[in-house]
């Protein structure tokens, strides 16, 4: 994915697709232990012909009409062969597929994410797809970049590309028209740790208290602020991919060295800095308090005209535009000291090695990664599917909305803009360690941040040895 090929590729890729919205490394950790429960995925038995119900997991709910059309489709393909469709929020639905999982009756097929899976495949809990896909002969280069090789390791394959995603500035048009603030400004804007730059000055400047006065002003009150000038996403389980991942990249920081690798770096310099900066944006009040957004929400603080600006990913757009009852614009990021970077990430689904219908299981998400399903995702625009033609009918039907989205690819375009989601055993782990450091560093239970992320840096590469 970091390799010259992927950038060639998503560049020569995305360039079309930037025409078509003109309105708007390393070796690989040991293989994992295979479970005793797990059947191979070749000696799957043939279809019976009987009927069948597969339950398909999503987290995502404004995503769930685009695959209930999928759904319709491929048993209209496949009468024998009806999908339930099970949706639950994103902590619910980790909670209940690994109960699931445990318990022996997780869905047959669900939607599964990088920081997830290799803890599954590590259990044997899903199957590899791969004497499947060699079986049936799928293509798995018809997909952006190298977005399927994420979802392999050691020779196995344990799903099939969905989309994928970067992240930009969602802004209200009303606030910054108001505040005297021009969006093109977000073209070249620039922010550093040290005193944030051109980014911070406009956050300061869309921040307002009670008195009208913005957050230069030497009569600011910070105390009593009626609008912040931007609304941080909260802590990031130590990915930060809404929240920093973006401001600490682009000050030189990477969270390992390859995909798969068994050392993390939470305890650079650039990511104290980073993270410093991060919570004096909530002390000079121009971005809520911690527990203003961990309560309430940052998207739902935005939606509710609490904040000018907030920063997400592409797989939002529709949620902040349906749920707000102003316009919402979409920015680039800052560019900070190393470039302007976002995190580049990407879903699949999995099958639960548990399914009593492991062949129809495949004959979804098979169909789940074509051009047919991708095709009718991408006109529901929600997401960009991972497959070129499905991110055409995602542009067009952004621009029939008369959005411009055009951030979220012109930051792929660049061959330096994008960085990987961090890849790696002992997700959950990490996730708690990190998730309890940044906590106290937001909540001011601790002043030195640098010891703070050495410390737990320590306890995560503890992990793999």
């Amino acid at each position: 994915m970091t390799t010259q090929r992927f950038k060639l590729v998503l560049t020569s890729i995305l360039a079309i697709l930037s025409l078509t919205l003109a309105a708007c490394g390393g070796s690989a950790a040991p293989a994992p232990a295979q479970s005793a429960a797990e059947k191979p995925a070749a000696e799957a038995a043939a279809p019976s012909g009987q009927a069948v119900e597969i339950r398909y997991g999503l987290w995502d709910s404004a995503q769930q009409p685009a695959y209930e059309a999928c759904a319709a489709e491929f048993t209209k393909q496949n009468p024998n062969i009806t999908i339930k469709i099970e949706q639950n929020g994103w902590d619910d639905y980790w909670s209940g597929i690994q109960t699931g999982m445990v318990a022996g009756n997780a869905p047959d097929v669900f939607t599964n994410h990088l920081a997830k899976y290799p803890e599954f495949a590590s259990k044997g809990q899903i199957i590899d797809i791969q004497p499947l896909v060699d079986r049936d002969k799928v293509p798995t280069d018809i997909y952006i970049g190298d977005l399927a090789d994420l979802w392999t390791r050691e020779g196995k394959r344990y799903g099939l590309p969905k989309d994928w995603d970067t992240i930009a500035v969602f802004y209200n048009k009303k606030m910054l028209e108001e505040a005297g603030v021009d969006p093109k400004v977000m073209d070249d804007w620039a922010w550093n740790p040290q005193d944030g730059g051109t980014f911070e000055e406009v956050i300061a400047k869309l921040t307002l208290d009670e008195n009208g006065n913005n957050g230069l002003s030497p009569n600011f009150d910070k105390t009593k602020v009626k609008q912040y000038g931007f609304i941080h996403q909260g802590q990031g389980s130590g990915k930060g991919q809404t929240q920093w991942s973006f401001l600490a990249a682009s000050a030189g920081f990477k969270y390992q060295d390859e995909v798969w690798g068994t050392q993390f770096h939470y305890d650079d310099p650039r990511l104290a800095e980073t993270l410093t900066w991060y919570k004096n944006l909530m002390d000079k009040g121009f971005a809520p308090p911690y527990a203003d957004v961990s309560s309430l929400g940052p998207s739902a603080m935005f939606q509710a005209g609490k904040g000018a600006m907030t920063s997400d990913g592409s797989w939002m757009i529709s949620n902040y535009v349906n749920n707000s009852n102003f316009e919402v614009g979409f920015g680039l990021l800052p560019v900070g000291p190393e470039g302007r970077k976002s995190m580049f990430n990407g879903l699949a689904d999995s099958i639960f090695v548990g399914t009593k219908h492991q062949e129809e299981a495949w004959q979804w998400v098979k169909f789940l990664a074509s051009p047919t399903c991708e095709n009718i995702v991408g006109s529901y625009a929600v997401v960009f599917p991972a497959i070129q033609s499905g991110v055409d009918k995602a542009l067009a039907a952004h621009k029939e909305k008369g959005l411009d989205v055009s951030a979220f690819t012109k930051e792929a375009l660049d061959p330096n803009g994008t960085f990987l989601f961090p890849v790696a055993d002992h997700d959950s782990e990490i996730n708690t360690i990190m998730t309890q450091t940044e906590e106290k560093i937001y909540l001011g239970q601790t002043t030195d941040v640098a010891a703070a992320l050495k410390q737990a840096n320590n306890e995560v590469n503890a992990l793999f040895k």
